[in-house]
Order: C-alpha cells, then sequence, then structure tokens
C-alpha cells in the first residue's frame, strides 16, 4: 500500500474546503466577522542567547484548510466570498523551506505570492470587519488588525468545536498517518525481537522506518525499555543497551501526514522467567480488554461512559492475575485502579494529537485527566488507549495506605521492573451498521505480545 493517489486526495480535498466553507460561514456571521485572516505561525528562537530558532508547528486552524507548514503565510476567508492563500516566498539563502509533499490544494485557491510577511497587509481590505486567528500577536499588529479581533472568544471556540467531526478527506490522511506510523512500529518490533538495543537506537529505527526527521513527528517518540515504562511519556532514551533476561518495550509513536496525525502504541515482551510470565499475561489481558472497549464504540455513548468502563475491566484484570487479593466490587469501590491507571482512556485525534472538539464538559473529578468528554458522533476521530503501569510513587503511596494489604507485592514488584503495559488505537466513527474504523488495527493486526 502506497500513499493517496493525487486525483483522490485532490477531489477529496475539494469537497473538504467545500464543506469547511459551508461550517465557516455562519459561524462567522453570527459572530459578526466579514472575514477571518488565518496565520499559519511564526518561528520562535529557541534561546535569546543565540540564533537558532525552534522548527514551525504551524497554527491548526490554518492546516484544517491547507498542508502548507511555512512561517508568515495566512489565509483570508469571506463566507461566500474570496478565498486567498498569501504564500510567503523565503528570501533566505541560509536555509531552503521544505517543499510541500503535494500541491493538491494549489489549484482551489487564489494565491498572492509575498516576498515578506509586511507585504501581506496592502493586500487587505479596508473595509472589511476581519477576525484574526493565530499565535503571533506581534504579527496581526502589524497587519493593522486591533487586539480586540485578534483570537476573539466568540469565534474560536466555536471553530475548535467544527474540527470534531472529520470530512472523508481527512479520513484519508489519518488513515495514511497510521500507514506510515505502522511502517516504524514493524521496524522497531523486528529490531527488539532480533537482538539487544537502546532506546534511542530503538527511535532511530522507528524514524528510519517512517521517513520522518525528529522534528517531524505528530509527537515526541516514547520509546521505553523496561522500567522506563512506567513513564507514562518517557522521552529521555537510555543510550546504552542493556542485555537482560527478559525485557519489555513499549513504544508509543506516529507519524504526520498532510498535517495530520496519527497515535499509536504497542507493547511487547521476551525472554523467560516468573516475571516476563507475569508481564505476558497481563499483556494478553489487557490487549483483549482494548478491543472488547474498541468494539463498544457505538454513536450516542459517552466517552466518560467507556471510560470508566475502561476502569471497571482494569481492575477485573488486576484481580484475575492476582494482584488485587480483594473482591473486584471491593476493589471497584476503594477505586484501586486508578493507582494502576492514572491517564484518561483517550483523546480527541486530528490536526494536533490531542485535539479540540471533544472535551466540551470537564469530567468528574475522579477522571481529572480525561480529555474526551463528549457524546460519540460519527465523524470522530478518537485513541482508545487503556494502560497498566507500576509507577513507583503511586506504589509507594499505595503501600503506605490503608489498602496495602490487597495487593500481592511481590508479584507488583516483579512487574514493576518491567514498566507496564499501554495499546493503543486510532478509531474513526461511522454512521452505518459498522460503527467505526479502526485506521490502526486495519494496519497492525497485534496491539501488544510475545516479541
Amino acid at each position: 500500500m502506497n500513499s493517496p493517489e493525487i486525483s483522490v486526495l485532490e477531489s477529496l480535498y475539494r469537497q473538504h474546503i467545500a464543506e469547511l466553507e459551508r461550517r465557516y460561514a455562519p459561524v462567522l456571521q453570527a459572530a459578526g466577522y466579514d472575514a477571518v485572516l488565518i496565520h499559519s505561525g511564526s518561528l520562535k528562537k529557541r534561546s535569546d542567547f543565540d540564533d537558532q530558532y525552534w522548527p514551525l508547528r504551524v497554527v491548526p486552524h490554518f492546516q484544517h484548510w491547507l498542508p502548507l507548514a511555512l512561517p508568515d503565510c495566512a489565509v483570508y476567508l469571506e463566507p461566500g466570498g474570496k478565498r486567498i492563500l498569501y504564500w510567503l516566498q523565503s528570501q533566505s539563502y541560509w536555509e531552503r523551506p521544505a517543499e510541500p509533499e503535494t500541491q493538491h490544494f494549489a489549484a482551489h485557491w487564489q494565491v498572492e505570492l509575498v516576498t515578506s510577511a509586511e507585504a501581506i497587509k496592502g493586500l487587505l481590505p479596508t473595509d472589511k470587519c476581519i477576525a484574526f486567528i493565530g499565535e503571533d500577536k506581534a504579527r496581526a499588529a502589524s497587519w493593522g488588525i486591533q487586539d480586540t479581533l485578534q483570537n476573539p472568544y466568540n469565534l474560536i471556540g466555536k471553530l475548535d468545536r467544527l474540527r470534531a467531526v472529520k470530512t472523508p478527506y481527512e479520513v484519508l490522511c489519518l488513515s495514511e498517518a497510521n500507514r506510515r506510523a505502522a511502517l516504524g512500529h514493524e521496524a522497531v518490533l523486528q529490531a527488539f525481537r532480533s537482538g539487544v538495543h537502546s532506546e534511542l537506537e530503538l527511535h532511530l529505527a522507528y524514524l528510519g522506518a517512517t521517513g520522518q526527521d525528529d522534528t517531524d513527528t505528530p509527537y515526541k517518540n516514547i520509546v521505553a525499555l523496561g522500567k522506563n515504562g512506567a513513564t507514562l511519556h518517557h522521552v529521555t532514551y537510555e543510550r546504552r543497551a542493556i542485555e537482560k533476561a527478559g525485557e519489555s518495550l513499549l513504544v508509543d509513536a506516529g507519524a504526520v501526514y498532510q498535517g495530520y496525525c496519527s497515535d499509536i502504541t504497542r507493547t511487547w515482551y521476551k525472554g523467560t522467567g516468573a516475571s516476563i510470565d507475569a508481564f505476558g499475561h497481563l499483556v494478553h489481558e489487557v490487549e483483549g480488554m482494548q478491543q472488547r472497549l474498541c468494539e463498544a464504540v457505538h454513536l450516542g455513548l459517552g466517552y466518560e461512559e467507556l471510560h470508566e468502563e475502561s476502569h471497571r475491566q482494569i481492575t477485573q484484570i488486576l484481580h484475575t492475575i492476582g494482584l488485587l487479593r480483594c473482591s473486584v466490587d471491593e476493589a471497584l469501590a476503594k477505586k484501586l485502579s486508578r493507582s494502576f491507571y492514572p491517564h484518561g482512556l483517550g483523546h480527541s485525534l486530528g490536526l494536533q494529537t490531542h485535539d479540540v472538539g471533544c472535551a466540551l464538559v470537564r469530567p468528574k473529578p475522579e477522571n481529572p485527566y480525561l480529555r474526551n468528554t463528549s457524546t460519540i458522533q460519527a465523524g470522530q476521530c478518537f485513541t482508545v488507549e487503556p494502560g497498566v503501569y507500576f509507577i513507583d510513587f503511586l506504589m509507594a503511596e499505595l503501600r503506605q495506605g490503608e489498602h496495602s494489604g490487597v495487593v500481592d507485592w511481590a508479584l507488583a514488584e516483579g512487574l514493576a521492573a518491567l514498566g507496564g503495559v499501554r495499546i493503543e488505537d486510532d478509531l474513526v466513527v461511522t454512521d452505518d451498521a459498522l460503527k467505526h474504523r479502526n485506521l490502526t488495527r486495519e494496519l497492525l493486526p497485534r496491539g501488544g505480545g510475545l516479541a
């Protein structure tokens, strides 16, 4: 399977921007704006003490319209009227900006090539009430847009919510981002299976297989061997490879296509011994639970309800493997699963790894890190990523607390050396009998197991 054909991409893109125009028009009109100007973003200095800049992270509202990842570009939009791309042409001889992977978008815009960001001001109409969306307020001011029109509260939240429901073009991009990430996950699994490697070596193998530089990934790859799997966002890679009788590997890594992200986690193990056997049992149980949760996704279900079901099932797993010596009902009443599974079940996914539009209400107090509190509807894309971890300070709190006696601490200590288990897929909800597409399992059927 290769990248999408340009003809298909172009056709779906044409439908995509037509749909965005349809969605934007009533929002802009209701808020009282004649037009909106969306900035791609400005380069930011890494430090005041040198002349290096961070790689650009494009303003997502800009990339909702087109996948141009260059600084100081802008799109100007009038409901039912103009659709203009101000495309800055770099004049620097120090660096050459990256070319877009495809040009499928260019024919659908009135393109104005500019040689400086300042030149855009002279091209904007002066008789329109123009709202500005972007991070660089100084740039907005230089274009003559006053403070009250920059990221207006009555506009930006509504535009965020528009991104929760994906168009077929966006689904195609999300699927391709999953395909590219799958190449990296397969490469890392093969390397882990074949011998002893450091976390850094595995990370580099992932980048090589996906054709990404480190700055291209949607988030810093999480590559965790052994105990490091208990650090939810482990990105400080070990440089040394250490051979062990039994080992675990947790890889949480994605890819980007046309601005859209994938976010996939797999957990593998190899070797022999009582602890590795117990860890294998845990991986098998979490894999089965994660697939049951995916299958439970349907229109009208509250995502927080699915999150709470994940705690019920994790509690059952902890009882099944012998870690909890009390009954499942008692463990649920004491909320013991929170010590082993402290994060939310998943989050919206799209132009950002933790995308917007699906956290419109606060979660319950016992679910403080849940990023998706929406009612599931067709077109949403989100992750399902339950996990079980042995985090030092959470284990210490549990051991020193009133419920310490219900835990098999010998088993917990053996599993702690292997860190934790997380399995994550990317789902797109449909409005037909299939209920959803699992974009990840179409490419990576296994969520983890014996390497």
